[in-house]
């Protein structure tokens, strides 16, 4: 049995949002939901139930993989650190959490090594993500009031996080905002792509920083935070983030992910509204590259 509370929810059906909370597909979810082995607030419900912040979803079922959360002694650069949250930096290469296949050495296994988190089943702490291979600063809630709080400041665009990204092209224009809805690639379950079907809202800001022969520097800013949102979009638009292995067009270095770097992160402490706002730089891998992209 799972127990999910719904902490990200942005008005989708519960096939959808389980269907990609859990990794499985919406045909084995609609079954389940029929044969009421899935449960929201212990009531029956239906295939498109529209889910509420708050909701409190129970699959009684034997999934096709196990849900093991397992505490590991592994290192954490802590910027940031209350009775409620946490500032990590987190580093390129690390996942976040653990998903089917990958059951280990993720943060949030590092951050149970050294923490009690929020009850979340499948993802303890973790109130947004970043990709594998992209690095940089990430908030983590260390209980469930805090969960419930910081999910409800991001979903009300209330924690304003930037990134730093090298793109191929260069762009001409000094800033630009994309406006364009997100979804899963129905040909790879992997990807996402810009799409009107069974899509969320996506909008991300970006200026120029600095453009070379063929790159330019960017700074994004992100109002939704969607899967992938910001290499979906800038590939959308003709500049795909460098070394992107599943966007992009251009792989300068293969032992590094995509020229992708969360570096300023923004928001009000939720106990006691108290401003918070910190910083890290990119890796050295990252300016690695921008270097030679400078002297190309």
């Amino acid at each position: 049995m799972i127990n999910i509370e719904v902490s990200d929810n942005d008005n989708q059906r519960i096939d959808i949002y389980l269907s990609q909370k859990l990794d499985i597909s919406r045909s084995k979810i609609q079954k389940l939901i029929k044969q009421e082995k899935i449960l929201v607030n212990n009531q029956k419900t239906s295939n498109n139930y529209v889910v509420e912040l708050g909701d409190i979803i129970t699959v009684n079922d034997e999934l096709s993989f196990e849900i093991n959360l397992k505490a590991q002694d592994i290192p954490l650069d802590i910027l940031y650190e209350n009775d409620d949250l946490l500032i990590i930096n987190k580093k390129s290469g690390m996942v976040v959490h653990p998903a089917p296949g990958n059951y280990e050495n993720t943060l949030v296994n590092a951050l149970l090594g050294k923490y009690c988190l929020s009850s979340d089943n499948m993802r303890p702490g973790i109130v947004h993500r970043l990709d594998k291979d992209t690095s940089g600063i990430m908030l983590v809630a260390k209980n469930d009031w805090a969960h419930q709080k910081l999910s409800e400041m991001i979903k009300n665009k209330q924690v304003k996080r930037t990134y730093l990204a090298v793109v191929c092209g260069v762009i001409n224009h000094e800033t630009g905002t994309i406006d364009a809805p997100i979804g899963r690639n129905p040909n790879n379950r992997e990807k996402m792509m810009v799409t009107d079907v069974n899509s969320k809202k996506a909008v991300t800001h970006f200026k120029v920083l600095k453009r070379f022969s063929h790159h330019t520097l960017i700074e994004c800013q992100l109002e939704t935070g969607r899967t992938h949102q910001i290499r979906v979009h800038m590939a959308y638009i003709g500049y795909p983030i460098l070394n992107d292995p599943v966007y992009g067009k251009e792989i300068i270095h293969e032992d590094f992910g995509q020229m992708l770097h969360s570096t300023r992160i923004e928001l009000n402490n939720p106990r006691d509204n108290k401003h918070l706002k910190f910083e890290v730089d990119a890796p050295k891998e990252f300016y690695n590259i921008l270097k030679e992209v400078e002297n190309s």
